[in-house]
């Protein structure tokens, strides 16, 4: 599986490439309007839309090898070594002791917490700090 895992690796970094090379060699709506009077590629290699067909052809099938390794990657991820079972990544994790939010050992669930001690001043108005005027 390793040697699959770095195929995809490689194919799926060259296509990425390749798609952002074809992507940057295309031209945008706004050129066809140069193209019309003379400036555009009516010269080159393809003719005056050949090469707009070709670069958008090729991206789409360089997209679509990118694709297909990315779920190859997936696929590859996904089936692990064996020693990952199926399950969450948070099913190994446990809890410190400790922990905030836990509660005590002793604690009863749905009890009043206890009453702080306090001085006179917390006693007399109910709220801790508040000093009676």
């Amino acid at each position: 599986m390793q040697i699959l895992a770095t195929i995809a690796v490689v194919v799926q970094v060259l296509s990425a490439i390749g798609v952002i090379v074809l992507v940057l060699l295309q031209h945008g709506k706004g050129a066809d309007m140069g193209a019309a009077f003379g400036s555009g590629s009516s010269g080159s290699l393809f003719g005056a839309t050949g090469s707009a067909n070709f670069l958008s052809r090729m991206t789409a099938v360089l997209a679509t090898v990118f694709f297909a390794s990315t779920l190859a990657l997936a696929f590859v991820a996904n089936s692990g070594s064996g020693s990952r079972g199926p399950g969450s990544v948070m099913d190994a994790v446990t809890a410190p002791a400790g922990a905030p939010g836990a509660p005590a050992a002793g604690a009863v669930p749905g009890a009043a917490p206890a009453a702080p001690a306090g001085n006179d001043a917390t006693q007399k108005s109910g709220v801790p700090g508040d000093i009676p005027k």
